[in-house]
């Protein structure tokens, strides 16, 4: 009997299931469903109150009806039995959390909450809570916390304690009134098993534990709010557990809502960007990983535990049990091309792409393909968004230098594409400089699939890049957690690493670089990197200026 492996994966405004041979990999059916509710930003379900701005949540339920609408999907269309799927795995966003009872029911299900935006999801980009982050940062650093180091200097809205301290302080009689706060998809996993367990790659990544240390203190907590002091001792304190092991088994009720049989292994989940890792391919030491979209994140496994500068966390089991998972990325990818495509392209660029019938990209990709690097004479900075990594600082911005009036947008595009590389240089580098190999880069995502973009890539950082094989790694990654949940003896494998070995596919294409833009690049680079510390690190303020002007009006 062929026996399968469920990949559950829950983003933003959708659910993915995708049913997996265990043996080899191969995804045989796959069904995604839209959140009802979607991203709940602008008012409750229900009613016409507005939010406050910078809101972002979700409702609970509505990951529920697509698990089941989803997995239902999957096997029927592959005719698998219920006995021959031997785990489940779950991949989500985070930091996406909830306030329940005791026994898992969300605040935001019951008749006296639910008109209360407090007691809803939190969804990961819900930033409203930024006040209460800079609070925890600037008594993180006032106080010497040495988790600070962990990640970066600072932490953001989106993790557990700024959204739990903006939860006590807008609600306290909600805050008091959830026995716990859980990662949704922690959530999930109770609610399909009846058991709670924390995952160590949202809790350590998010929630600031540590394997050793274990979370920030009550003294800490205690001096941002008097009434936070207990977070996690009263509504945080299941035990922290590596991706894939086995947190229960499907319940008979779930079992019968989704089809499957009672009893089969569910594992503890992941962040759905870190689960891209094992669906890549990449379980071991030194081989960075990088998801390349709208952003890009850098993932990097290592034996040891090392400082190193603008990282976004480094976490003990937080993608592969008995390593140290590294995370560092560039706020701005994708979205930096998107944003000029649609802002700073001339009409005869659009007249040319409906003549074609192609997308702007397209046209643009292909005029900057035919460009030799340096030929534009312009050189960017990748900031658009802010910099993640290595100066952690969402005040700076954009910079393009060498434009004159013959200036093309194929010129400007190569031009910001190449500054997301040089991005990634930077980051490899202080990697690389502070203790922590990079061996090899693998790469997946939406950008890893131009040609033009990858070269450029390989040629900037004068390394071999490989592109993941997987459509979906995320989602086939969940699934390898299924089946180490399930261990060889249920017909899984003992380790991700077994489990990537057999189900990962090898890599589509791998991106070479060539010498003679490799020689050029560095020249570039060398300019780059004095842009990047004359503006970045404090030389001239300007862009900071420049936003402060912006804010008045």
């Amino acid at each position: 009997m062929t026996r399968y492996t469920l990949g559950l994966d829950y983003g933003t405004e959708s659910a993915r299931a995708v049913l997996v041979d265990v043996a080899n990999g191969t995804v045989v059916a796959t069904a995604v469903a839209e959140y009802p509710d979607g991203v709940i930003d602008e008012k409750l379900p229900g009613t016409d109150e507005p939010l406050p701005p910078d809101w972002a949540l979700q409702n609970s339920s509505d990951w529920l009806a697509t698990l089941e609408a989803t997995v239902k999907q999957v096997m029927a269309e592959s005719g698998a039995s219920p006995e021959s799927v031997v785990g489940l795995g779950i991949d989500f966003t985070a930091c996406t959390v909830l306030p329940t009872t005791a026994d898992g029911v969300p605040l935001h299900t019951l008749p006296e909450y639910r008109s209360r935006p407090h007691s809803w999801v939190k969804l990961w980009k819900h930033h409203a809570a930024q006040p209460h982050a800079d609070r925890v940062n600037a008594l993180a650093e006032a106080r010497q916390e040495k988790w600070l180091a962990r990640y970066g200097g600072k932490i953001s809205s989106e993790w557990l304690i700024p959204k739990a301290l903006q939860l006590l302080e807008e609600a306290p009689d909600i805050y008091a009134a959830a026995d716990k706060i859980v990662e949704g998809a922690d959530w999930l996993v109770w609610q399909l098993t009846g058991q709670l367990a924390r995952n160590a790659c949202a809790a350590g990544y998010k929630g600031t534990w540590h394997k050793i240390d274990g979370y920030p203190s009550a003294e800490f907590l205690a001096a941002l709010n008097p009434g936070l002091a207990t977070l996690y001792r009263d509504k945080v304190s299941e035990p922290v557990v590596a991706p894939g092991t086995r947190v229960g088994e499907l319940t008979a009720a779930w079992a019968d809502r989704l089809g499957l049989a009672a009893g089969t292994p569910v594992a503890a989940p992941i962040i759905d960007a870190h689960a891209a890792v094992p669906g890549g391919g990449v379980t071991g030491p030194g081989v960075m990983f990088m998801i390349m979209g709208t952003s890009t994140c850098h993932m990097l496994m290592a034996e040891n535990e090392m400082l190193v500068e603008g990282i976004a966390g480094v976490v003990e089991d937080g993608i592969v049990p008995g390593l140290f998972g590294y995370e560092a990325g560039q706020a701005g990818a994708g979205d930096i091309f998107a944003w000029f495509v649609q802002h700073g392209v001339p009409p005869v660029y659009h007249e040319e792409a409906a003549r074609r019938g192609v997308s702007l990209h397209d046209v643009l990709t292909e005029k900057a393909a035919a460009l030799r690097p340096g030929q534009s004479g312009l050189l960017a900075l990748d900031w658009w968004n802010g910099n993640r990594s290595t100066l952690v600082d969402a005040e700076l911005s954009g910079l393009l230098v060498g434009a004159t009036l013959g200036t093309r947008a194929e010129e400007i595009y190569r031009a910001l594409i190449e500054s997301t590389a040089f991005g990634t240089r930077i980051i490899i580098e202080t990697f690389v400089e502070q203790g922590v190999p990079v061996k090899s880069i693998v790469a997946g995502g939406g950008l890893s699939k131009n040609e033009m973009l990858m070269q450029i890539y390989a040629d900037v950082t004068n390394r071999e890049i490989a592109v993941a094989g997987a459509a979906q790694p995320s989602a086939l990654g969940a699934a390898m957690l299924g089946a180490v949940a399930a261990g060889q003896a249920g017909g899984g494998y003992d380790s991700l690493a077994d489990a990537a070995a057999r189900m990962a596919p090898p890599p589509s294409k791998v991106y070479r670089p060539i010498p003679g833009n490799v020689d050029t690049y560095n020249i570039l680079y060398a300019e780059y990197k004095r842009l990047y510390d004359y503006f970045g690190r404090g030389h001239n303020n300007v862009m900071k200026v420049l936003r402060g002007l912006r804010r008045k009006g």
